[in-house]
């Protein structure tokens, strides 16, 4: 028996795709050059640093004064090609931990070589931090101040099997 509340989906969906989804080839080239960087809230520093480059292994490539706050902390990490993730820190404010809502951040997903995401995988258990496997290729944890990160063994532009890009 057909439900009709995701028959309506799926015909939404495939209106939408018919509307707006250009075939490949005539698909104008994008006016970025890529993710400059994605800037995120951290309660502490060190603890990031130690979450991200030394379980992660995502080298820590610069620590600036935040401009928008005298005393805080903007830094960054290489994600590859040319790609970062920067955090913020607001010491003397408590900017409480990270909530999922409607219209903000949901998960970041990062790219890794397979080999390189067994290595992550198995860096990830030996700090004990919690995880979801799905699909066989995607990691979902949360960072230390509860950020949902996915790590995902997929090439860039693909994602379980279907090409995105």
């Amino acid at each position: 028996m057909a439900d009709p509340d995701l028959d309506r989906i799926n015909a939404e969906r495939d209106r939408i795709r018919e509307t707006y989804l250009a075939p490949p080839a005539d698909r104008p080239a994008s006016s970025a050059r890529g993710l400059h960087h994605v800037a995120i809230v951290c309660a502490d520093v060190e603890r990031t640093i130690g979450f991200y480059q030394g379980i992660l292994e995502f080298p820590l490539t610069e620590i600036i004064e935040n401009r928008d706050y005298p005393g805080s902390n903007h830094f960054f990490f290489d994600i590859g090609n040319g790609n970062l993730i920067a955090f913020f820190d607001f010491p003397g404010l408590d900017v409480g931990p990270y909530a999922e809502v409607l219209g903000g951040l949901h998960h970041l997903a990062i790219s890794v070589e397979p080999e390189r995401w067994e290595h992550l995988r198995g860096k990830l258990d030996e700090a004990g931090v919690e995880y979801l496997l799905e699909s066989g290729t995607s990691i979902y944890f949360r960072d230390p101040d509860g950020t949902r990160v996915e790590l995902i063994a997929d090439p860039l532009g693909a994602m379980y099997g279907t090409e995105v890009l």
